[in-house]
């Protein structure tokens, strides 16, 4: 038998157990009191928080739970949540990262720094309570636009305005719809006026000059398409740019086209189909 095989088995045996002797009366110890470390952190305690929504006592709490894992950003006292809005959906019992809130209300800042130059933001008239999806649009849907000529009664779907995403509705008083805090003490408003007169869209130049021209010599109705994931909303965003990417935009024929998941069989994209659309005749 070779010795020097010999020794040097012995050798690594008597390391491993060293090594398995510090693991077990040293390292794992402290991590053991590492995972018993305890904190106090925000968490949501309403069913869900909508986005945007004005964060009162009632809809969080403060909790123990173990410090291992836990992030930074981790709120661990209401007064870093309460008083401020939320920049995202929050879910029952989730852990409230301050990076997802906000000092401001998301209709005095969000939608207008969202233009960069190649966009804009342009107001039309819902002209009755049926044209402008009854008092349900908000930020955030995409729409379709239709024209009824004033003088002949005809109605067009504007392939230009198949699908327009929504910056904001505005009530007749001035205010945004969604978003705004809540005001003690005050007065009951007249229900004429906490409904959308405007509705605020994101558009190209050419989409600009075609609504300012519908504004003035048709009747607008607007339908629903879809409100959900910000993923699912962009694919239908990006199949109206395509449309004035194409060469022979103009043509009836070069239509956008509704986005569809390949994940699933070309459906059409998650939640669309289930969007309400407003389609009662026009006056």
């Amino acid at each position: 038998m070779n010795k020097n095989i010999f020794r040097s088995r012995t050798v690594i045996g008597a390391v491993c157990i060293l090594l398995a002797v510090l693991v077990c009366f040293g390292i794992t110890p402290l991590f053991n009191e590492g995972l018993k470390a305890q904190t106090e952190a925000v968490r949501v305690k309403a069913e869900v928080i909508p986005r945007g929504t004005y964060i009162t006592a009632d809809m969080v709490e403060v909790y123990t739970r173990g410090a291992s894992g836990m992030e930074g950003s981790i709120a661990t006292s209401l007064d870093e949540v309460v008083g401020r809005y939320t920049d995202v959906e929050l879910r029952k019992y989730t852990d409230v990262n301050t990076a997802w809130l906000s000092s401001e209300p998301l209709t005095q800042y969000e939608y207008l720094t969202r233009l960069n130059g190649s966009k804009v933001a342009i107001s039309v008239t819902i002209p009755t309570f049926a044209k402008g999806g009854s008092g349900k649009v908000e930020a955030g849907d995409i729409i379709m636009l239709f024209a009824t000529d004033k003088d002949t009664g005809e109605t067009t779907q504007p392939p230009e305005l198949k699908y327009v995403e929504v910056l904001a509705a505005t009530q007749s008083s001035g205010a945004d719809k969604e978003y705004q805090a809540p005001v003690e003490n005050e007065e009951e408003e007249n229900p004429e006026e906490t409904l959308p007169a405007t509705i605020t869209l994101l558009v190209n130049s050419e989409q600009a000059q075609l609504l300012a021209h519908l504004e003035e010599s048709n009747s607008l109705h607007l339908a629903f398409v879809y409100r959900g994931a910000r993923a699912n909303a962009e694919k239908f965003l990006a199949a109206q740019d395509a449309f004035f990417a194409e060469p022979e935009a103009g043509d009836e024929s070069n239509q956008p086209e509704a986005p569809v998941d390949g994940a699933d069989g070309g459906q059409p994209a998650e939640g669309a189909e289930e969007q309400e659309v407003e389609t009662t005749d026009v006056e």
